[in-house]
């Protein structure tokens, strides 16, 4: 059973595409062209084109591609903040918002033509936004599922809380959770597949594989295919196995 999965995009249209292009040349050696591609959340914030990611991979699943994109927790208060502009996460500390710089919603909001939106009044930055967001994209945004399991591996943005079945897993852990799941060494029963932590590459760690190569910071985005117990990261030249 083989699956793709792609670490946290925020906002890098074109290195989605390298990405793809790596599966597609990936597809083509193994002669597969039904396993699907996992997107592990955070599309939009910080990068240079949220609106150009949405868009890609909300055409790219109304034509049928066989892509599973997963909500993060970027994603989320994005869509927050287009249904109140008072929202916030409750995975957010209390004195930080989604358009604060270090969270990165003001690049995605310039990418749909609303500018300076961290530097203005909160009240006609949402009204722009209102009117420059498509509702399609806050739509697919809000629709977007927060786990996805496929053989031995469980696809989710953050991580889970270890020790909870998996029914009863919490949405906020599933998109913000670091500790205590990052320093776990239990086994959960699959492999958890995830992101939201960036690290310098694509790390194994036994009982999960963190894909987010720190796209966000100027990192690459990176992508691998598992195959049963076996996961190789896909580079320009092809596989490189993890573990």
């Amino acid at each position: 059973m083989r699956s793709y999965a792609i670490g946290d995009i925020h906002g890098h249209l074109s290195l989605l595409q390298e990405i793809h292009d790596r599966i597609a040349a990936d597809r083509r050696q193994t002669g597969d062209d039904e396993a699907p591609v996992v997107h592990i959340g955070d599309l939009v914030d910080r990068g240079p084109d949220s609106r150009g990611v949405v868009e890609f991979l909300r055409q790219g699943i109304e034509q049928g591609e066989n892509w599973v994109v997963l909500k993060g927790n970027h994603d989320r208060m994005f869509a927050g903040f287009m249904r109140d502009l008072t929202h916030h996460d409750p995975g957010l500390r209390r004195e930080l918002s989604w358009l604060h710089p270090r969270l990165g919603g003001g690049p995605t909001l310039e990418s749909y033509g609303v500018h300076h939106a961290a530097d203005r009044p909160l009240g006609p930055v949402h009204e722009e936004a209102l009117a420059f967001v498509p509702p399609e994209h806050v739509a697919f945004i809000e629709a977007l599922p927060v786990q996805y399991r496929r053989g031995e591996a469980l696809f989710v943005h953050a991580g889970i809380r270890p020790g909870v079945a998996l029914a009863s897993q919490d949405e906020t852990d599933l998109v913000w959770i670091r500790e205590p799941f990052l320093s776990d060494t239990r086994d959960h029963g699959f492999l958890v597949v995830h992101g939201h932590t960036a690290i310098d590459a694509v790390t194994h760690y036994g009982n999960r594989l963190n894909l987010d190569s720190g796209a966000a910071y100027g990192g690459p985005l990176s992508a691998v295919v598992i195959e049963g117990h076996s996961v190789w990261q896909l580079g320009p030249d092809g596989r490189i196995p993890i573990a």
